[in-house]
């Protein structure tokens, strides 16, 4: 993995067993399921995942870079006008924090260290 790359891509979705059926009829999509919140997808062209979210999507999709420091990241995010809006935490395979770019954007950063 290279660090500032874009790694992953994560969808909203309410029903995630319907959504598993629409990608793997549709696309041939390969899903892992971790635990009743979360499925991952590959054979996509990227890896991504989709989220159980039963609010209204408005803007579903998160894309989420690698780097291996996380801390300093997340430093060199504030520093040039980001704001955090969800602080490191970790999940299976790793830790991650999500920010907002100047224009609102939110994304992701993950490290597997």
């Amino acid at each position: 993995m290279i660090d500032n790359h874009i790694n992953y891509i994560e969808f909203k979705a309410a029903n995630l067993e319907e959504i598993k059926r629409f990608y793997k009829g549709c696309f041939n999509w390969v899903f892992t399921d971790y635990g009743p919140t979360y499925v991952a997808f590959s054979e996509s062209g990227i890896q991504g995942g989709f989220e159980k979210n039963d609010d209204e999507v408005i803007n579903g999709a998160l894309v989420v870079l690698y780097h291996k420091n996380l801390d300093l990241a997340k430093m060199n995010i504030i520093k040039n006008g980001g704001k955090i809006s969800k602080d490191i935490f970790s999940f299976p395979g790793g830790r991650r924090f999500h920010f907002l770019d100047p224009a609102g954007n939110e994304l992701a950063i993950w490290s597997d260290k």
